[in-house]
């Protein structure tokens, strides 16, 4: 993966909130300079930022300003103690000082540069969600222009294409407005990087010609650096590779120019990366090892780690796997170590598709199904942090309900005493009284009975909700979990045909096209799903691009024709979204329980490990196929689950019997 150095310069503000007659105009002078340049050598400007803090009165504007931009450059470096040292500052500030209107700025800055830095789009697109209350009018203009870029690099990232540009264009307005040319051609860069990630190249091009024009206006090899890594990525599909070399080699004459060791490790792994791409194995590899020794020399784990990598990955190339794989496998640690789990994934993913080139397919199982795993986790945690907001929405609903409740049982008390005063006010009318005492409370009964059933309704609607994918409409794991006990014996063995698909290189049409993108090809391959199945059989989202489907046949060759149908069927013709027509596969695996020919059940839990597994073997063998349980030489589920275990092997050895099925051909697609 290629790295751009993503930071916000800074010029002389003009006027606004923190910019008064009695600063310290050497002071903010020097702030700005450090802004300019700092993530070029980010520990040592860290140490000179933390001596500038300490000159400066504990409430002023300039302190906090060095806290925002120390905060960015322990993100960007992924510095968690030294980063949550940082906001533990912002968050005590001063409560009587007149800087402390900007902490909420401030603070949903830092944190939302850390979940940058750590792969957490998503979350740090939520967290910059708060900009919204904020009163852009009299906020920091330096902290709001930083704000604003990363929210549209965020957004660009994320696939959210049309929201990029809007934030990108309000960055480039304010800069404009600050008398900032140096940070509107900054801007510039990210706005190019949105319109590539949505297809438009010859816009994002344009864009960098008018960002490269602005920058020599007022150059510094930081920002040229910048420059010409966003050259590289924009001509990055080109049909001739030149503009793309051309411009990584001019990033690393600039990191140089820079004296800066850190982006001279980044220009290294950049071109590095280009080189692996190109399969030029030999040449990446020594890039990687001189980016690997600048990493060390300066302590910089995350560019040590990219280094890593791309050393690993350039020896597997060359066929040297035992060595290329223990690379691999230390950056890999190395990242796990820093909790950094979408990254981690992604190494794993990275691995498995060059071991599957290098035709160590086992070797590509295990990767595969690592990373599967990993992101599983990644899932589950961003599943949580999301049911966490939904039953704090729930349980203010169900208060305002109670509330409500509460008010119709007054009303109804109410009721009851005006009718005993009623019947002792009016013994006369003792009978009209009785009846007109029985009317109230058939009338309140009424109301009570409406309410408890509405109740009921909005209950039963938000239990749907809870366990329905928003965005396919399938079910979810949730509902899988709670039904599938109605599909296991007496002994927790399930009986059925159960099926994971997972489509190929999703990952690669996030990135080429964008998350919306990805969105309908998901929405389009649920409808696809749904298309083959009956109404009786079961079909779950499982997560990300994985679909899991539950049928209540348990025979083999049931399972080998609805595999080969939703094969077929998934594949046979691309996904329209808007202009673009994107062609789509996926690999599959499946098996029938109980498993043949000793017909032992397993827990379902045990089922999803193995069509998981048999589903990554498809994967490892060239994708578009689906590969089958049809038989398994054991006695003993003890035995069925340690020859599931080394599946691959087990299938050479002769003692599983797998079914491969292979979908439509490029040729044979509509």
């Amino acid at each position: 993966m290629a790295m751009l150095l993503t930071g916000c310069p800074a010029q002389q503000a003009a006027p606004r909130a923190g910019d008064t007659s009695v600063q310290d105009r050497a002071t903010v002078s020097e702030l700005e300079q450090q802004e300019r340049i700092g993530l070029a050598q980010p520990q040592e400007h860290v140490r000179q930022l933390l001596d500038l803090e300490a000159r400066m009165p504990a409430d002023s504007p300039q302190r906090m300003e060095a806290i925002s931009q120390r905060a960015a450059l322990l993100a960007q470096v992924r510095d968690r103690s030294g980063h949550e040292a940082a906001v533990e500052a912002l968050k005590t500030w001063p409560a009587n000082s007149p800087a402390r209107a900007q902490v909420p700025l401030a603070l949903m800055l830092a944190k939302a540069q850390w979940l940058k830095s750590n792969g957490q789009l998503g979350a740090g697109i939520r967290v910059l969600g708060g900009l919204a209350d904020v009163d852009q009018a009299h906020a920091e203009p330096r902290m709001l222009f930083r704000t604003l870029l990363l929210l549209g690099y965020l957004q660009s990232d994320y696939g959210e294409v049309d929201a990029s540009v809007e934030s990108v264009l309000k960055a480039i307005e304010l800069a404009r407005s600050m008398g900032s040319g140096w940070r509107a051609a900054s801007a510039q860069i990210t706005l190019a990087f949105s319109y590539f990630r949505a297809q438009q190249g010859d816009h994002a091009r344009q864009i960098m010609v008018e960002a490269q024009a602005a920058a020599k206006l007022d150059p510094d090899p930081v920002l040229m650096y910048n420059v010409s890594t966003m050259t590289g990525i924009v001509h990055s599909q080109d049909a001739d590779p030149t503009i793309t070399q051309q411009a990584r080699e001019q990033a690393l004459r600039y990191a140089r120019e820079a004296q800066s060791r850190y982006l001279q490790a980044l220009a290294l792994g950049n071109l590095a990366d280009f080189e692996l791409r190109q399969e030029n194995f030999s040449r990446a590899l020594d890039l990687s090892q001189r980016a690997n020794v600048l990493s060390q020399e300066i302590r910089a784990i995350q560019t040590e780690i990219l280094a890593r990598h791309n050393m690993g990955i350039a020896k597997i190339g060359m066929r040297r796997l035992e060595e290329g794989k223990r690379d691999v496998l230390q950056a890999i640690t190395m990242d796990a170590q820093r909790e950094a789990s979408s990254y981690t994934a992604d190494a794993w993913l990275e691995l498995g598709s060059y071991l599957e080139k290098a035709d160590d397919i086992a070797g590509a199982v295990d990767a595969y199904h690592r990373s599967r795993q990993l992101f599983d986790a990644v899932l589950r945690d961003e599943t949580r942090k999301a049911m966490l907001e939904a039953q704090a929405r729930f349980e203010d609903q169900q208060r305002e309900r109670e509330i409500q409740l509460l008010n119709q049982d007054n009303s109804l008390k109410a009721e009851q005493i005006r009718s005993r005063d009623l019947q002792l006010k009016l013994w006369a009318e003792v009978g009209v009284g009785v009846l007109l005492s029985g009317a109230l409370l058939a009338v309140a009964y009424r109301r009570v009975r409406r309410t408890n059933a509405a109740l009921a309704q909005t209950n039963e609607s938000l239990r749907v909700q809870s366990e329905r994918d928003p965005l396919t409409g399938l079910a979810n794991r949730r509902h899988f979990q709670k039904d599938v006990g109605a599909r296991c014996d007496d002994h927790q063995g399930l009986r059925g045909s159960m099926f994971l698909v997972d489509i190929d290189h999703f990952k690669r049409i996030n990135d080429q096209w964008g998350h919306a993108a990805g969105d309908s090809v998901l929405i389009e391959v649920a409808r696809r799903l749904r298309s083959v199945l009956r109404e009786q059989d079961m079909v779950v989202r499982w997560g990300g691009e994985e679909f899991l489907i539950l049928v209540r046949s348990e025979n083999t060759d049931d399972a080998r024709l609805l595999a080969q149908r939703l094969l077929d069927q998934i594949g046979g013709v691309p996904v329209d979204h808007g202009p673009l027509s994107i062609p789509i596969s996926a690999s599959i695996g499946f098996a029938s329980f109980p498993m043949a020919p000793a017909g032992l059940t397993l827990a379902w839990e045990r089922a999803v490990d193995i069509v998981d597994t048999v589903m990554y073997m498809s994967k490892a063998h060239g994708r578009n196929k689906a590969y089958g349980v049809a038989a398994v030489k054991a006695q003993t589920r003890e035995e069925l689950l340690a020859l599931a275990g080394r599946m691959e092997s087990a299938w050479h050895q002769g003692q599983v019997d797998l079914i491969s099925l292979l979908g439509l051909q490029m040729e044979e697609r509509a």
